[in-house]
């Protein structure tokens, strides 16, 4: 049987409630017990309200071996055509900002922080991208794919996920956890050349990335660095950049360049063997450059924000690190896909204890989740709430920075919106 079940009952009358008042919690209604490190653990809800139909955002309380560790929940009842969920994120890719800000600039009621993305460099002479190492999805529009398991930024991943895992909501208005692959190529009468990147900081050894408008002005130089197997690997100087303008080949060079990118224009970098394949095409050949971000599952996404596995089909997926407690953020889904939880923890002293991931995989279980993932976590965990009456969201759970850090993404909770 399932650790924490007492739970559904009390989170099901809160959502049903949608009080707007402190709830104070009595051991029957507001506590369940949860099996964190080996012991039964006390889960208090301090606080619900109801922020539209639907969305409800709430503080709760877990006494952890290492302490007390406060929390904060949002939950979206996507049953109903009204609550949607989408990605927020900055006017690019290869940008960053404030969860806060992203969230009043889409117009979301409340939104968390996302996925893990390139914050800090050790290359010499290459800057931080910004970019998110996980795939992107906003409104149906694919943005980037995943970077190489070895280049993400973040936690260790637990055996038998990637970097390539989202979580996100179908074309059903379900959410779901997925797996994204890319399917892409460019076609001349030289030949056929696979696509291996979008719009992401690191490309896999001998692969050739596309990127696009999306991208913004960064430089594509952080696409040549590292490997596949580290990192901190040095960049690469065996590389070439092909420039697309509509179908034709406008411009081909050695080195990533960097600069907006017009709507109509295409840049391709390719690095060892992709630098090759793409020494071949020269200025006026006519290419076609075709991509798709393709998932396991169906119904096709409209939304996805990359995030490391913790649950499946309720139970912890093995291998979840046991000993690292930290401040950390979550999105899990019901069994049916029509609630989602999203969680972030508080960031500062006294309610810092955090959670080890083992400890959020069961936290997420408990409050309904069948499938979760860990998001970014430290600094960048945020939870933005903006409540009835009130005219703009604010960061609520005290970010570990002292301040709201910027990052690459988030997830959004949007009413009326479709």
């Amino acid at each position: 049987m399932r650790p924490m079940n007492l739970v559904r009952p009390s989170l099901a009358l809160l959502l049903a409630v949608g009080l707007s008042t402190l709830v104070t919690p009595t051991p029957a209604a507001h506590a369940a017990t949860a099996t964190i490190s080996g012991a039964d653990t006390p889960i208090t809800f301090t606080s619900t309200e109801q922020l539209a139909p639907g969305v409800t955002y709430g503080s709760f309380q877990v006494a952890t071996p290492r302490g007390v560790t406060v929390g904060y929940l949002l939950t979206a009842d996507l049953r109903g055509n009204k609550v949607s969920l989408d990605l927020l994120h900055p006017d690019a890719v290869a940008q960053r900002k404030v969860v806060s800000a992203m969230t009043n600039d889409q117009g979301a009621i409340a939104g968390v922080n996302g996925d893990f993305f390139n914050n800090s460099e050790t290359h010499a002479g290459v800057t931080p991208t910004y970019s998110s190492s996980g795939p992107e999805i906003a409104d149906g529009e694919e943005l980037k794919f995943a970077v190489p398991n070895a280049q993400r930024f973040g936690p260790g991943l637990a055996p038998g996920t990637s970097t390539r895992d989202v979580f996100g909501v179908g074309v059903n208005g379900k959410a779901r956890v997925d797996t994204l692959s890319l399917d892409g190529e460019v076609r001349s009468e030289k030949g056929t050349i696979a696509l291996s990147g979008l719009n992401q900081y690191a490309l896999p050894v001998d692969g050739v990335g596309l990127f696009t408008s999306a991208w913004g002005a960064a430089s594509r130089v952080r696409s040549t660095c590292g490997s596949d197997t580290s990192r901190s690997d040095p960049c690469t100087t065996h590389t070439y950049e092909v420039t697309v303008h509509d179908g034709v080949v406008t411009a081909a060079g050695q080195t990533p360049g960097a600069g907006a990118i017009p709507a109509d224009t295409q840049v391709l970098v390719g690095r060892e063997g992709g630098a090759d394949a793409l020494d071949d095409l020269t200025v006026g050949d006519r290419v076609q450059v075709h991509e798709k971000l393709v998932s396991d599952g169906k119904p096709k996404l409209t939304f996805a924000v990359g995030g490391a596995p913790v649950l499946r089909d309720g139970e912890p997926i093995a291998g979840l690190d046991t000993k690292t407690a930290a401040v950390r953020s979550s999105a899990g889904v019901s069994p049916d896909g029509r609630t989602v939880y999203l969680v972030a923890l508080a960031g500062r002293a006294p309610a810092s204890a955090g959670f080890t991931i083992a400890e959020l995989a069961d936290l997420m279980r408990s409050l309904g989740a069948d499938d979760a993932v860990n998001l970014d976590g430290g600094g960048s965990s945020t939870v933005a709430v903006r409540e009835p009456g009130q005219a703009a969201a604010t960061a609520r759970n005290n970010p570990s920075d002292g301040t709201e850090r910027a990052v690459a993404n988030g997830i959004g909770i949007f009413v009326g919106r479709h």
